[in-house]
């Protein structure tokens, strides 16, 4: 893998075709996880690990597996996998384990998962496939970051709340309080809340390609010489 594939590969799944503003899947898990920046950038990295070891182990097997069963054996992998990631979650994170619930098992359902699958890593080396895989999550990942920051400020005045259960009780004090004496907006950590402000994020990302469209049009754009102008001189 070149580096100039690396970082095509790395801004297709971060920017070009980010999975939550652009390919728009997985919208349960981002609407409804997206209420602090914690909570989404968890489960957003969750998923980006499953992401990126499945594409790394389905790459390799890819001309193996019959075509009638790809699927079910796709879905087998990725099933493990979650697990795996749901235990050890279980194991030395429990409070976030027991905040993000239900949402950790539906990885394996999440549509996200096995779309990047069966559009890259069933036709690509492994390498590729889990770099692709990585970058889709973390593109997700960025998506409910920066979701999960708004709706936190504009809910509740914070920022980094629930960070302690990540790092233990002294990461309490990690937590910055944006609003003092804030006493709340409840429509920003409902899920209207969150319909709106991804939309925001959307229409803003929409508005940043167009610019950026309309800056390479202007920039390699020539000008040409009106009929009967002035000709330059001949030496």
């Amino acid at each position: 893998m070149t580096l100039q594939e690396f970082k095509d590969i790395l801004h297709n799944g971060v920017w070009k075709q980010n999975t939550g503003l652009v390919q728009l899947l997985g919208m349960c898990p981002i609407l409804a996880v997206s209420s602090s920046v914690v909570n989404g950038v968890s489960l957003g990295l969750a998923t980006a690990v499953v992401m990126a070891l499945s594409g790394a182990v389905i790459a390799p097997i890819r001309n193996l597996v019959p075509n009638e069963a790809r699927i079910p054996v796709f879905i087998l992998i990725i099933a493990v996998l979650v697990t795996v990631v749901q235990f050890s979650m279980n194991a030395y994170m429990y409070g976030l384990y027991v905040v993000l619930g239900i949402f950790i098992p539906l990885i394996v359902t999440n549509c996200i998962v096995l779309a990047r699958i069966e559009a890259f890593a069933a036709k690509n080396p492994m390498w590729q496939s889990a770099l692709d895989g990585f970058a889709m999550g973390l593109g997700l990942t960025c998506v409910l970051a920066v979701l999960g920051g708004l709706r936190e400020i504009f809910g509740h005045g914070t920022l980094l709340s629930g960070i302690d259960l990540v790092f233990g009780e002294a990461a309490k004090s990690w937590v910055i309080t944006v609003v003092p004496n804030y006493h709340g907006f409840l429509l920003a950590i409902l899920p209207p809340g969150a319909f709106i402000t991804l939309g925001m994020l959307i229409a803003g990302k929409n508005w940043l390609n167009l610019r950026a469209e309309q800056k390479l049009k202007g920039s390699s754009a020539t000008i040409t010489p009106v009929d009967g102008g002035c000709a330059p001189a001949a030496h």
